[in-house]
């Protein structure tokens, strides 16, 4: 047994998940195409600094290290992409003006995460290097919603913060990296008390306004409130700018969209909006993105950014199962009128499995509810007798 089991949250894909995922692969690639995301394949491996620099910690624990016999240094397994492209458009392209990247490739992870709860997703996103306006987010919102109903999701929910206002709260605070990290997962949960507790010790306004932070949440109303409760700082105004107009700018779309101000994932990666994708009967987020302005610094070379990811796989697996494409059954005959007919089809798209010699195989097995019999002087395909 145990030179056959796999390890904890690791998994073979099977025939019929397998077959769903590349054909959605191929699609969501083409969709990117003709919007002028390139395609890019990067490494597995990588050192570590590469990999993990300027995406803080959670990223760091998250990859699985090694170390290089030839060099003697650590080595990172991939566990998410998204640095990799920033590399790319940093030190490889190193184009002056606007890049799109987009990947599609497996990441591993030291502990299961996402909604198929594996250590090994399939992630697909797109990235747009080289702009700082609130278009280029907007141009990645709308790209992930039509990623997702390509896939066949079209009742979304998409979720929306931003940084800035927890970060302009910390820094009118002078508030410690220790008490930052706190207030951060205190705000993740949802804990007002808890705020409150933290807060004690910091300035009166600072205290309410990362109170408050836990009840602006809501639809696009919630951001004209949050303009008259939270202090008039300039990062804080900027925030609730870009939000009402990525409100305005998704207004055409069939969307339900809502926002958060304390909802913070990535905090230590992203550095103004994000987002999150939801469906009914979905246990978590179907995709991620944001900016990530910050991580370009870290490559030398600082640029704007703006992305999103999802997990192809996880998508797949949670959606409502379906049979794989049924073949047509060739006889074992050879001639020349078949073989034709066989490469006619095929050229087609259709699936044709040609018998074999003493082939025992069940139907259900080869998975064919159609056979080609010869009749009328040509060859035709029938329903398979059962």
């Amino acid at each position: 047994m145990r030179n056959w089991l796999l390890p904890e949250f690791i998994e073979d894909v099977m025939p019929v998940e397998a077959t769903r995922i590349e054909s959605l692969r191929r699609q969501l690639l083409d969709l990117f195409k003709v919007h002028g995301y390139q395609y890019v394949i990067p490494p597995t491996l990588e050192y570590v600094e590469s990999l993990i620099t300027g995406t803080g910690s959670k990223l760091d624990t998250a990859t699985f290290k090694v170390v290089d016999q030839l060099t003697g240094r650590m080595m990172g397994i991939r566990a998410d992409t998204t640095p990799q492209a920033a590399r790319i458009d940093a030190h490889m392209l190193n184009h002056k003006g606007i890049s799109r990247l987009c990947y599609a490739g497996t990441v591993l992870r030291t502990k299961p995460s996402g909604i198929a709860h594996t250590r090994e997703p399939l992630q697909m996103g797109a990235e747009l290097f080289g702009h700082a306006g609130v278009e280029s987010d907007v141009e990645i919102q709308r790209l992930m919603i039509q990623a997702l109903k390509l896939i066949g999701i079209n009742e979304l929910h998409v979720d929306f913060s931003h940084v800035g206002v927890f970060e302009s709260l910390i820094e009118a605070g002078n508030v410690n990296h220790a008490l930052e990290n706190d207030l951060h997962a205190a705000l993740l949960s949802k804990n007002k008390t808890l705020v409150a507790s933290l807060a004690n010790d910091l300035d009166a306004t600072i205290k309410q306004a990362l109170i408050d932070l836990t009840d602006l949440n809501g639809d696009v109303t919630m951001l004209r409130r949050a303009q008259t409760i939270l202090p008039a700082l300039p990062k804080i105004a900027t925030a609730l700018q870009d939000l009402a107009a990525v409100a305005e700018q998704l207004s055409d779309l069939d969307l339900d969209m809502s926002f958060d101000l304390s909802e913070l994932r990535g905090y230590h990666y992203h550095s103004g909006l994000v987002f999150a994708a939801y469906a009914q009967n979905y246990a978590g987020p179907l995709a991620l993105g944001g900016r990530y302005d910050e991580v370009g610094v870290s490559f030398g070379r600082a640029r704007p950014a703006t992305g999103f990811s999802l997990d192809l796989r996880g998508v797949v697996t949670a959606l409502q199962s379906s049979d794989l494409t049924k073949g047509i059954l060739a006889p074992v005959d050879q001639g020349d009128a078949l073989k034709e007919k066989i490469e006619a089809l095929r050229n087609a798209g259709h699936i044709v499995i040609k018998a074999l010699p003493n082939d025992k195989t069940s139907l259900i097995e080869l998975n064919c509810d159609k056979e080609l019999i010869y009749q009328e002087g040509e060859w035709q395909i029938v329903p398979l007798a059962k």
